[in-house]
């Protein structure tokens, strides 16, 4: 178990980004950077004891800069989409960048995943290595009203998770969606693709979405269609059906709503030649998930140029465009409140 600091590289600036790597007593290591709060690498081992990377992302500090990268990291205030780059607040309208057509998507640029976070506190005195970083959001940045201050805990536990704490706090109401857009391939080699991969989802429900991504309110059953993850199946099993959004987002681009509440499992992704299991644990209610479906002219790990859907992001949080949804499962942070979610990416084999 252990925790080690060293430089990751430099904005033009002088500003450093630090990378950490935490071990745990089993072998598995997290490597996270200040910059973005992101997760760089995740090793663990397969069924012969091989330990890879179960993320996409690139090999310098550098690569990370290029505009819209997400890689791995930290996303907010508010992740996902908001519908029209706008909402309304008592009365008074704020205006977001319009990145995505006429809508924000993660409120970039300048989000969360652009910033540096502060090392608030390290914890390597057991077995579980832990790691917290602190970044306080000021009133108007990317349009959002009030000074809010977030800060997020990764810990990797003896039982092989990698656990993500979300805290935040806030002097005016204001909305906020925290999530983690890691984009995962437990083949543990990026040259793989992971439509063989099994995925489980407990959601009986997507939200239904117009043509640019923005729920209408309405759920649809997955029951007899494509979305239909409650039995595990292979992402590509479906991928490629006669159905309009998957034709047009190329592959899987959809909020599922999670089943229950409180912290629970709420799904389970399987490579079968590597044996490696992940499993979502979470106390959001929704789920978007994202099978990489848009080629980049960028490099990933060990220099293998990007390909579609060699990754899949199973991002945990609010249902998007919540800000306009009241029917939804969500409330703006306001003053004397707090933001506390977690989400859990355990690691096993078969």
């Amino acid at each position: 178990m252990s925790i080690e600091k060293s430089v990751f590289g430099k904005m033009p600036d002088g500003t450093v980004a630090d990378l950490y790597t935490l071990k745990n007593t089993s072998g598995m290591t997290a490597q996270i950077s200040n910059y973005g709060c992101r997760i760089i690498k995740l090793l663990t081992a397969d069924k012969h004891g091989e330990y890879a990377n179960m993320l996409l992302g690139h090999d310098t500090f550098e690569e990370y800069l290029r505009p819209g990268d997400v890689h791995g990291a930290v996303i907010g205030r508010f992740a996902n989409r908001i519908g029209g780059a706008r909402f309304s607040i008592n009365g008074k309208e704020y205006t977001l960048t319009a990145n995505d057509g006429e809508n924000s998507l993660h409120s970039a640029p300048g989000g969360f995943q652009n910033q540096f976070w502060r090392l608030k506190r390290s914890d390597n005195n057991d077995d579980a290595p832990s790691i917290t970083f602190e970044y306080l959001s000021k009133d108007g940045e990317c349009g959002f009203p009030g000074n809010l201050k977030a800060t997020v805990t990764y810990t990797l536990s003896t039982d092989n998770a990698l656990i993500i704490e979300y805290q935040a706090e806030t002097d005016q109401e204001t909305p906020i969606n925290l999530t983690n857009h890691a984009y995962f391939n437990i083949t543990g080699n990026p040259r793989k693709d992971i439509l063989s991969n099994e995925l489980q989802i407990n959601a009986d429900f997507i939200t239904e979405v117009s043509d640019a991504l923005i729920p209408t309110g309405k759920l649809l059953p997955v029951a007899g269609t494509p979305y239909d993850f409650n039995r595990s199946k292979t992402i590509g099993q479906d991928i490629r059906a006669d159905d309009h959004l998957l034709k047009k987002c190329g592959g899987y681009d959809h909020n599922y709503v999670l089943k229950g509440e409180g912290m629970r499992k709420v799904g389970e992704l399987y490579d079968q030649a590597s044996g490696r299991v992940m499993m979502v644990f979470t106390d959001m209610p929704g789920m978007q998930v994202y099978t990489d479906n848009f080629d980049k002219p960028e490099k990933l790990n060990g220099g293998v140029s990007h390909t579609v859907h060699h990754a899949v992001c199973l991002e945990t949080q609010f249902f998007p465009d919540s800000v306009h949804h009241p029917e939804f499962p969500y409330a703006n942070l306001k003053p004397g409140e707090k933001f506390h979610r977690t989400t859990t990416y355990k690691f096993a084999v078969r």
